[in-house]
């Protein structure tokens, strides 16, 4: 279980959100319980399609600069 930031906005009837720390997991709920389900289960179906990160010392950091 890993814990992680919601951030949500009330847009007429839905409260939609996201997981800032999980780029591109974003969901909506008619209630912010339901959003939190939501949510959970995009995060879950992300992490899996992302898949695990290879653990044989291959992989490699690099700090880019990005003009906003």
């Amino acid at each position: 279980m890993a814990l992680f930031q919601m951030e949500y906005w009330k847009d007429g009837p839905w409260f939609p959100g996201r997981l800032p720390q999980i780029p591109g997991v974003f969901s909506q709920g008619a209630t912010l319980l339901e959003l939190e389900e939501n949510l959970g289960d995009a995060c879950r179906i992300m992490l899996e399609e992302q898949g695990p990160t290879p653990s044989d010392g291959t992989t490699e950091m690099k700090e880019i600069e990005v003009l906003a």
